[in-house]
């Protein structure tokens, strides 16, 4: 367990709320690894709460896919498998290709703009060399694309991705050696949009994707062959 593992009140929110946010946000970012085990007392103790909402963060973490309890073991953050990045990420493919195509007709110049501003702030992300700071930059400027689609649904169905596919583009992220390549592709995107050319757009953002699950797939299969 990280020691900088702590609970950020909100008043605005139950305790359960908070507790369950902030295991969230620790397992998403790797702070909780995979396959890390999650005691409740042990959690409760270093949160300073009581375990009541521990196990109610836990148990709805589960429903998420985020924690796995395992016979005789209890509950453990849910490993980064294969068939379960592949299963995300093939959907988020097709999603983020029509984000684009659509964001090329519907994007606004205010929404342009501020597309080309996130550009800007994730390579200043980038040079600062802060994982965080980057990953939030990547999920804001890929939110404004899809904000840009003016489809409820489309969104409602990115939401419901969103936290499985920071987890994975969170552990691509980490990868210093992926920076330029994120930052040549987020510069494509954006210049096809403003261009309206759709074909280039979609190409660029399912190239994106492609080269995020290659990264992440050698990573998986790297650390399986170590631990083998």
């Amino acid at each position: 367990m990280q020691d900088n593992l702590q609970v950020k009140m909100d008043a605005f929110l139950p305790l359960r709320d908070v507790v369950f946010n902030t295991l969230r946000q620790a397992i998403l970012t790797g702070e909780l690894k995979p396959g890390e085990r999650l005691m409740e007392i042990h959690l409760a103790n270093r949160l300073g709460v009581s375990r009541t909402p521990i196990r109610e963060a836990i148990r709805k973490l589960e429903l998420e896919g985020l924690v796995t309890m395992v016979p005789r073991k209890g509950a453990e953050v849910a490993q980064i498998t294969e068939k379960s990045m592949i299963d995300v990420l093939e959907v988020r493919r097709t999603l983020d290709a029509l984000c684009a195509e659509l964001a090329c007709d519907r994007i606004d110049e205010e929404g342009l703009e501020r597309l080309g501003q996130a550009c800007e702030n994730f390579e200043q992300a980038v040079k600062g060399g802060n994982i965080k700071k980057i990953a939030q930059a990547d999920v804001s400027l890929h939110d404004i694309i899809v904000e840009a689609t003016g489809n409820k649904r489309l969104v409602q169905l990115i939401n419901n991705l969103s936290e499985q596919m920071y987890r994975y583009r969170y552990e691509y992220i980490k990868d210093a050696s992926q920076h330029q390549n994120l930052v040549r592709e987020h510069r494509i995107i954006y210049n096809s949009i403003r261009d309206k050319d759709k074909e280039t757009a979609s190409q660029a953002a399912k190239l994106h994707i492609d080269n995020q699950e290659r990264a992440i797939l050698n990573r998986i299969r790297l650390d399986r062959k170590n631990r083998e």
